[in-house]
Order: C-alpha cells, then structure tokens, then sequence
C-alpha cells in the first residue's frame, strides 16, 4: 500500500523537491502535501509545479502561542492523512503534543552529523570548532530537539578555505540523496542505519 507524505517547509524547498521528483515509480510513496509556515515561501512554487497540493499558514499572526499555531497545521496535515510527515527545512520548534500525535510517522533532515550541533548555524560552528568532517543526518522527530533516533547519515570533509556558505552549499546535494534513501526504506517500514560518503 502506496504511504501518503506530507512535507513540511520553510523556505526554498529543495529537499521536498528531491523527496517530491524522487516519488515516482515503484517507489512506495507519494507525497499529497506541501506546507509551509511561511506564505511566499519559494518551496510552495515549486511543488505547485510539481503537481503537489500546498498550504500555508502564517505563524506570526499566532503570537507567541505556538500551541494554536500547532493545533491549526495539525488540523491541515489531518485534511491531508499523510502516513508519514517529512520535516525538510521546517523552521518551528514543534509543541510536545504536535510531537507525540505524530510520534514515529514524523522524520527530519538536519545539516549536522548529529549529535554534534543541534539546533542553527550548524556549519560556522563545525569550522569554529575546527572540524574536519561535516554533514547532515536524517532522524525521527522526538521531543527533544535534534535528537530522536538516527536513521541516516552523510559525511563530508571540510577543505581549508571553507566558509559556512561553501560548506552548506557542497553539503546540500549529499542532504538530497540521503533525505531521498532514508524515506524510501520509511516507507517500506525499514529503519536500518543509512550511510553516505
């Protein structure tokens, strides 16, 4: 049975474009929602172009009440029935209740080699602390921030003369792939460790 996908945004997109492009096929999902907290988000575009129903909510005329803000996109997400919720550069710290109605259905892709680096500005504080190896890992959403179960990871090494830009940027093709690899085993009910580079 084919799993219904919901992805979650902020910004560009790029990660639900690769997980979108990638549902094709004998694959075993398909994605039937694109949202974003943020209504001129460049991401909605581009599903819309890729045929996938969107919505948006503006977060800000909530306050600072992030349990409506919650309760109105879980109301959005249930229109939708995904099986399965794709965090793919959704910028909210979700609500303990938001996090456990969705509890093992909800996957994140962060650009650290978690457990290093929670949270933002994860490649300026790979390079402060000299690194040298960097990369991004996809993992199931728990309460705690960046922190539930690992399901995948890429490493790549950083180069002298990096800066956070170029290091985002040479890591955010390896973010496509492994996003893509780990969600088509999800789907399939697998969560054997993935890993890249």
């Amino acid at each position: 049975m084919t799993k219904r996908v919901a992805i979650l945004i902020s910004g560009g997109g790029s990660n639900m474009e690769a997980l979108v492009r990638s549902m094709q096929g004998d694959h075993p999902a398909r994605a039937v929602l694109v949202f974003s907290n943020v209504e001129d988000a460049g991401g909605l575009a581009k599903a819309q172009g890729l045929g996938v129903p969107t919505a948006a909510l503006d977060h800000r005329t909530f306050g600072a009440d992030r349990a409506a803000f919650d309760r109105a996109v879980n109301d959005i997400l249930e229109d939708a029935a995904p099986d399965i919720v794709c965090l793919a550069g959704y910028m909210r710290i979700l609500t303990p209740a938001f996090v456990e109605h969705w509890a093992g259905r909800m996957i994140n892709i962060h650009p650290s080699l978690l457990p290093k680096y929670k949270g933002l500005h994860t490649h300026q504080r790979a390079l402060d602390a000299g690194d040298t190896e960097h990369g991004c890992s996809v993992h199931e959403v728990t309460a705690d921030l960046d922190g539930g179960p690992l399901l995948g990871q890429a490493h790549i090494s950083i180069e002298p003369g990096d800066t956070a830009e170029t290091l985002a940027a040479r890591l955010l093709p390896f973010e496509h792939e492994l996003f893509v690899k780990v969600l088509r085993r999800y789907a399939k009910g697998e969560k054997a460790f993935v890993t890249l580079g």
